[in-house]
């Protein structure tokens, strides 16, 4: 079995480290270094939707998860990683670029990829895969990409075609890649359901007692609330059991002790104020990184770290394992270089979720969490898709009928504080505001500080209003279920249009000479699937 993870001994690093010590830390190094094919490390991302950190290797022994404990042991595991938004799309854009998804302009949820409203990242940009494919390896990703920029998908992914969707996980074309890859180095992506996962009695995943579980206090303690919790319970069995298939995979075919395994998930579970917020629960995730070979290379600094990460130094800490050159546009570290000790700050942003315009920014520091509310006039509770959820429903309803504790019901006043500061070791919860408390006044000022200087050098995209064909794409993929001032607005002035797709209206966006259009019907079939999913 994969119990080599924990007992390896025997440290094969890079060719180019070769001759170093152990103990010295993994090195970026040019990949022209590196010669036989066979010496390059594989690098795995197993990549988790909807996730908290409710596992057994947490700390959490409410299920019983004992391969992703033992994955653990056998690796590193960091208890502050926290992605760069709320919300798929925008995590996985940052971190297949490995940069700051503000700056490019991919930050809008499920955006710019109709054939009208398209965009491309700058001539020579490099994603993560593409660099990994100039140095020699196979790529691939067993479900979604879910990016918000255009692409030739066979650019980014070599060894096999795969789906260019938004939905579907641990899927695509049939692809033994374990098998397929065993003898060639490979950066691969694995996509699993996590917290999306359902039918559990199909999966013989036992029920768990959802009267025996305590829900934070900025819940009402509702039925439906107390089901979905369980069930998020019942996900981390089965994100479990599948570690436990994609390890076995590795193992059967040779392959385990030379793969260096990052297991995460995007954001935080379904619920509301955990995905698509930027409380703890919203950014904040699992992060666990294994490779039996550089085991005692990657533990230097401890089995647990507690140093503040970011998802951004997911991609550039996989290049520095492989012996790859980090671009110096990338906004990612070395999480294992020497001189790592952990950021200071990490940022993290929402923007528009779906149909829901909105704008806000968090800093992270080590015991504080700072939220900037760019529309404070809006409620936290916009239309958006959990709405017809049961758990929503029987949340509401127990608001309009004055049922709710102040806590429970701040989640839907009519507007919302323009900043929050929160006491993280006080308050995990994040439910006393300390934005306005005098004693607290420095600290506020110095995370205010840090993000008015982020949102300037790196020119945060999200301060710019989006153009009226991106409104257009938005109407074009949700309809009617957009009733923001933003829908509203183009529905006024296009009202004699406004039944006409977009692409009928407005010019196909160029694909620019660097990268030809792909001579597939990939990009055509997923406007299709938008307009038929959301409509």
């Amino acid at each position: 079995m994969w119990s080599k993870l924990i007992i390896s001994t025997t440290i094969i690093l890079l060719a180019a480290c070769a001759n170093q010590d152990v103990q010295n830390e993994v090195q970026s190094v040019d990949a022209k270094t590196i010669t036989e094919p066979h010496s390059k490390p594989n690098i795995l991302w197993i990549y988790i939707e909807d996730q908290n950190a409710w596992n057994n290797a947490y700390g959490d022994f409410t299920v019983s998860t004992p391969n992703i404990k033992k994955f653990a042991e056998g690796g590193v595991r960091f208890t502050n990683a926290n992605q760069p938004a709320p919300v798929c799309s925008a995590t996985r854009s940052a971190l297949i670029t490995g940069k700051f998804q503000t700056t490019l302009g991919v930050h809008e949820h499920r955006s710019n990829r109709s054939s009208y409203n398209g965009l491309f990242l700058p001539e020579g940009y490099k994603t993560v895969p593409e660099v990994f494919i100039n140095a020699g390896y196979q790529t691939f990703n067993i479900g979604k990409d879910d990016y918000n920029f255009k692409y030739d998908r066979s650019k980014l992914y070599n060894a096999h075609r795969g789906i260019k969707g938004f939905q579907g996980s641990h899927d695509g074309e049939k692809f033994d890649w374990a098998t397929k890859l065993k003898d060639k180095p490979f950066f691969g992506q694995i996509q699993l359901k996590g917290g999306k996962h359902n039918s559990m009695k199909k999966k013989n995943i036992a029920d768990v007692d959802s009267t025996k579980l305590i829900l934070p206090p900025y819940y009402a303690d509702t039925p439906a609330t107390r089901r979905e919790w369980a069930k998020h319970y019942q996900t981390q069995i089965m994100s479990d059991n599948e570690l436990a298939e994609i390890l076995q995979q590795l193992e059967v075919n040779g392959i385990l002790e030379n793969t260096a395994v990052f297991w995460f998930s995007d954001h935080g579970m379904g619920l509301l104020r955990h995905k698509q917020e930027l409380y703890e629960d919203g950014v904040k995730v699992p992060l666990i990184i294994n490779w039996p070979a550089g085991q005692q290379a990657l533990q230097q600094k401890g089995k647990v770290r507690n140093d503040l990460i970011s998802g951004l130094d997911i991609p550039a800490t996989s290049l520095a394992l492989a012996g790859i050159s980090i671009p110096e546009y990338y906004d990612g570290k070395n999480i294992f270089a020497d001189d790592f000790k952990g950021r200071e700050y990490v940022i993290s942003a929402k923007d528009r979720m779906d149909f829901t315009f909105d704008r806000s920014r968090t800093v992270r520091s080590e015991r504080f969490r700072y939220i900037r509310q760019f529309h404070p006039e809006l409620s936290r509770s916009q239309p958006q898709f959990r709405d017809k959820k049961d758990f929503s429903i029987e949340f509401r309803e127990l608001f309009e009928q004055g049922k709710l504790t102040p806590v429970q019901a701040e989640y839907f006043a009519p507007t919302k504080p323009e900043e929050e500061l929160y006491d993280l070791v006080a308050d995990p919860h994040q439910i006393n505001n300390l934005a306005s408390d005098s004693n607290y006044k420095e600290t506020l000022l110095q995370h205010r500080q840090v993000l008015n200087r982020w949102i300037k050098e790196t020119d945060d995209k999200g301060a710019y209003p989006e153009s009226e064909t991106a409104i257009k794409e938005t109407l074009d993929l949700w309809g009617r279920y957009c009733v923001s001032v933003q829908c509203e607005s183009y529905r006024k002035a296009h009202s004699d249009t406004l039944k006409i797709r977009g692409d009928k209206l407005y010019q196909p966006v160029e694909w620019p000479t660097w990268m030809p259009k792909p001579q597939d019907s990939y990009y055509e079939e997923i406007e299709d699937v938008y307009r038929k999913k959301f409509q």
